[in-house]
């Protein structure tokens, strides 16, 4: 399949940087009409050197998708495991409000009752699970996008690579999922019910002979309910983010930018993408906490009881943790592709192709 998708990905409009010579005053002389002497330019050999770099393999190669799923694992595990404290705050809050009526009270109930330790609680399976979903997440990212793209052709890749970025990253979501449904719902029963269980090999046995493999695949739906929307959101939103920032808010090129000029755009976008994230997929978030921690209960008899207002219940906890969750996720996911020297492409300029065709070139 791998050496399949790097053949059509050598065509990709995302495969190489398009870069701009004659803006950069980079063009022979017969490509600039005669006239008077501009400012001083860069020299052929300083700008080759200062965009061309020698990756590691090629992209869309297997080996870049295995590397971008590793980068999933790491980005995403290690990300969410930080965050358990507030984590499970959230999903008390969302399971019974009446006793965790907001962030700081929630915090301070639990330390009450549980102690330091307890606001560990859940993070073996919140470590396992989102790992998984996170190699599932953006390694099949990127192998959808290059897919998605080839079928597309160049040009429809450049004017509906919005949609390109929603169809790549939902597909991808939908089996993050799968790998990620068991851990979650084993995490939620650790979380939200007291003396049910303190650890994840005390909860998955028990969980599975109270009701089997649909203890842990029942809240699968509602999962994809409040991942994809996520997913599509966080990667659309970040791909466009970027692209919006280079244009209009950093002051040079982003062939002139060093790398850590770059991870900070990617950091900023990360976190503007992830409050929206935050916003889209809440809802579903209680449901699926609610739905987790009780037996028998389905999606639909969930959000019936819980109503408008209740599905909103720990937003605020949702945006703080969501928003850094997910700026931190691509910063280290965009920083292991430096480390090991990954194709990093920029945000996709129209062909020259399409230029022709909306006369915007000679």
């Amino acid at each position: 399949m791998f050496s399949s998708v790097a053949h059509l990905a050598r065509a990709n409009p995302f495969n190489a940087p398009h870069l701009q010579l004659v803006y950069d005053g980079l063009a022979g002389p017969s490509s600039s009409p005669a006239g008077p002497p501009g400012p001083p330019r860069r020299s052929r050999t300083l700008a080759a050197a200062a965009v061309e770099e020698e990756y590691s393999c090629d992209y869309g190669s297997g080996r870049f998708f295995i590397l971008c799923g590793i980068g999933g694992i790491i980005s995403c595990g290690t990300t969410h495991t930080a965050l358990v404290p507030l984590d499970l705050v959230k999903c008390r809050m969302q399971v019974d409000p009446q006793k965790y009526k907001g962030i700081f009270n929630g915090f301070s109930v639990t330390l009450k009752e549980d102690g330091v330790r307890g606001l560990a609680k859940g993070w073996a399976p919140t470590f396992i699970g989102y790992s998984m979903q996170g190699l599932c997440k953006f390694g099949f990212y990127e192998v959808f996008k290059v897919l998605y793209s080839n079928m597309l052709g160049e040009e429809n890749t450049y004017l509906w690579r919005t949609s390109l970025y929603l169809a790549a990253s939902a597909s991808a979501e939908f089996f993050a999922d799968i790998a990620l449904a068991p851990m979650e719902a084993a995490k939620v029963r650790i979380q939200t019910q007291p003396g049910y269980a303190n650890t994840l090999r005390d909860a998955a046995p028990k969980m599975y002979k109270e009701e089997g493999l649909n203890a842990f695949y029942k809240g699968v739906a509602p999962l994809w309910m409040r991942q994809i929307p996520y997913t599509m959101m966080k990667f659309a939103c970040f791909e466009r983010t970027v692209e919006a920032l280079y244009k209009f808010v950093v002051p040079k090129p982003r062939s002139e930018c060093t790398k850590g000029e770059q991870l900070v755009v990617t950091f900023v976008a990360g976190y503007i993408a992830g409050v929206f994230c935050a916003i889209v997929s809440h809802p579903a978030d209680s449901v699926v906490s609610v739905l987790n921690k009780e037996k028998g209960s389905t999606a639909t008899q969930v959000l019936q009881r819980l109503g408008f207002k209740g599905v909103w219940k720990g937003l605020f906890a949702r945006i703080i943790m969501i928003g850094t969750l997910t700026a931190l996720q691509w910063f280290i996911y965009d920083s292991v592709k430096v480390y090991f020297r990954l194709p990093r492409p920029p945000p996709p300029e129209m062909p020259e192709s399409l230029k022709k065709k909306l006369g915007l070139t000679d």
